[in-house]
């Protein structure tokens, strides 16, 4: 029976450069001695990996593929560890030094500025390395997005509503990372408002608002975000123009 083999420790999915040297693990017991089969999938191909017979695979990141472990006793039973997928990004981030890299999330993709009309869809795409891979969190305002959890953020129909400032967080067991704040224009806000301060003669109020998530030696803050919304809010509410800054 697979009941006999109980899987103590799952490999996990990561998301890494090209080049990036790493090592799968998978960890089982059972009544008799095991053996380790490894496998990969790219699209719809799944082949063994030929001499992949440890509990441990070591890989050097070439294509994103999907790995799994096979794990047997001497009594033919088996079981399967998770699905895992290695995510490689081809190009490195600006000044990741691989050497040092501790598999904290490094943004290797923000969200650009969108301007949508109402009813058309909305997109907005941000990625990050990090081993573990990293976890998505949209924020729109400074609100969280409870259905908003993955690299893309989608919205079939978009609504005045859903016009505002967004951000995305990628966090891992390392720590986390937030991507560059975008402004997204529906509808009737999908003019540019920064044209008049370029009008000769007229005298412009500019606020610039910075909000500091991530110190050396204090707990990421969550509250900055939030309260640099608010305050965004009510200074454009008094004819200012507002530049916001995170991190």
């Amino acid at each position: 029976f697979s009941s006999a083999i109980a899987i103590t420790e799952q490999p996990v999915s990561v998301s890494v450069p090209v080049g990036y040297s790493f090592t799968l693990r998978c960890r089982a017991q059972g009544r008799t001695s095991l053996q380790y089969q490894w496998f990969c999938q790219y699209q719809s191909d799944c082949r063994l990996i030929p001499g992949a017979t440890n509990q441990d695979l070591p890989i050097i990141a070439e294509q994103t593929q999907l790995y799994t472990c096979r794990v047997n006793d001497l009594h033919r039973n088996a079981v399967f560890s998770d699905w895992v997928k290695v995510e490689v990004h081809q190009c490195v981030a600006r000044g990741l030094t691989p050497q040092l890299w501790q598999g904290e999330p490094v943004i290797v993709l923000n969200p650009s500025e969108q301007r949508v009309e109402v009813g058309q869809p909305l997109q907005l795409q941000c990625a990050a390395m990090g081993v573990p891979a990293p976890s998505y969190q949209w924020y729109r305002n400074g609100n969280l997005l409870e259905q908003q959890k993955r690299k893309k953020l989608w919205i079939s129909h978009a609504k005045v509503s859903d016009s505002g400032t967004y951000l995305c967080c990628a966090s891992n067991s390392h720590g986390e990372h937030w991507t560059n704040a975008v402004d997204v224009h529906v509808g009737e806000h999908s003019q540019p408002t920064l044209l008049w301060c370029m009008s000769p003669g007229v005298r412009c109020k500019i606020a610039l608002l910075v909000g500091n998530n991530r110190y050396q030696h204090h707990p990421n803050l969550v509250a900055p975000v939030r309260d640099v919304f608010e305050l965004s809010r009510l200074l454009k509410h008094l004819g200012f123009q507002v530049v916001s800054l995170l991190d």
